[in-house]
């Protein structure tokens, strides 16, 4: 079995994730798996599928260079009697980091729904 079929539920994570610049190469007996994840949720679930196929990682023959997209550090699932303030306090930083950030989701900071995951910008 080659590496790419022994990892095939890591890279097609990876795929499912829409990890950017994607890249998967087999060089010298070593998986190489390369991109850019949206999250560090992403980037973790990727590492969570790596361990499953290889426990405790003794195998040794995959090198995963997963980088998270600049500028977002987490996701958030809000929850009832969430506002941005709240979330913000949480996080330390403003709740109009959060509103900039989620635009595509949110078009009134007053109101916000369980359930919307929202990304959560660096402090």
């Amino acid at each position: 079995m080659n590496l790419q079929e022994k990892y095939k539920t890591v890279t097609n994570l990876a795929s499912e994730l829409g990890i950017a610049n994607l890249q998967i190469r087999e060089q010298d007996h070593i998986l190489y798996i390369d991109g850019v994840a949206k999250s560090a949720d992403d980037k973790d679930k990727l590492w969570d599928a790596y361990e499953k196929a290889d426990p405790e990682y003794r195998s040794a023959d995959v090198v995963m260079n997963i980088e998270v997209a600049q500028g977002i550090t987490a996701e958030y699932t809000v929850k009832s009697g969430d506002s941005l303030s709240k979330i913000g306090k949480e996080f330390g930083i403003s709740w109009e980091s959060i509103f900039e950030a989620n635009k595509d989701i949110i078009s009134n900071p007053d109101l916000i729904q369980p359930g919307w995951k929202l990304k959560i910008p660096k402090a």
